[in-house]
């Protein structure tokens, strides 16, 4: 019987998650927990299979719990579930020891999948996750920053050090302002920057505005 801990504060994810999961593995045993402490509790004081964990939980974090998990039961799979979005949070969970990474706005059907691949001991990630991996690791072989960058991030980011707002450049290119937003995430994290005035200042110096 497969045994699957759920830990997560707000009880209606936790059904909902149940109902997901029950119809993808039927005849599971769930147990639940609503906070970081209660979830290290759980998983030291009885057997599991997978801990489903979200990083947003009262007391200690998620990413805390995760650690502290990974150090008492290294063997025991832990796949993140959390409302943030996979730039903020995703490489440092997967860093720090987690199996995978899935948002709760992923759908019932790849939820399923990633907590199958989880529970036959693969790793899961999102394709647009593999590929921020992927840049991360050709960090230091001798690219310089912008170079990172895909054609279309390369664009939006010559654009946003010009001093257009996100709005501007979307219209400019028939883009959505999320989708312009996920692209200024994603250069600034390649570039290894924090605000559009480091932008700025960087393709100032690099001569990459004329």
């Amino acid at each position: 019987m497969t045994r699957i801990l759920l830990a997560d504060d707000h009880a209606v994810v936790r059904q909902g998650l149940k109902q997901i999961l029950i119809e993808s593995l039927p005849g599971t045993k769930f147990g639940e927990a609503s906070s970081g402490e209660e979830a290290l509790r759980k998983a030291q004081t009885d057997t599991w299979d997978l801990v489903v964990l979200d990083i947003s939980l009262p007391g200690k974090s998620g990413l805390e719990v995760l650690k502290e998990l990974r150090g008492a039961q290294p063997k025991l799979p832990v796949l993140v579930l959390s409302m943030h979005p996979e730039e903020q949070f995703a490489v440092r969970a997967l860093r720090a020891g987690a199996a995978g990474y899935v948002t709760k706005r992923t759908a019932a059907k790849d939820l399923a999948a990633a907590v199958k691949k989880v529970l036959g001991g693969g790793r899961f990630v999102s394709a647009s996750l593999a590929e921020r991996l992927a840049a991360e690791i050709q960090v230091g072989h001798g690219q310089v920053p912008h170079e990172r960058l895909s054609d279309r991030e390369y664009q939006v980011f010559r654009m946003l050090a010009s001093g257009k707002t996100v709005k501007a450049v979307g219209e400019e290119l028939s883009l959505t302002p999320q989708t312009v937003s996920t692209h200024r995430s994603r250069i600034l994290e390649k570039m290894r920057m924090t605000t559009n005035a480091e932008l700025t200042q960087y393709a100032i110096q690099g001569g990459l505005l004329g």
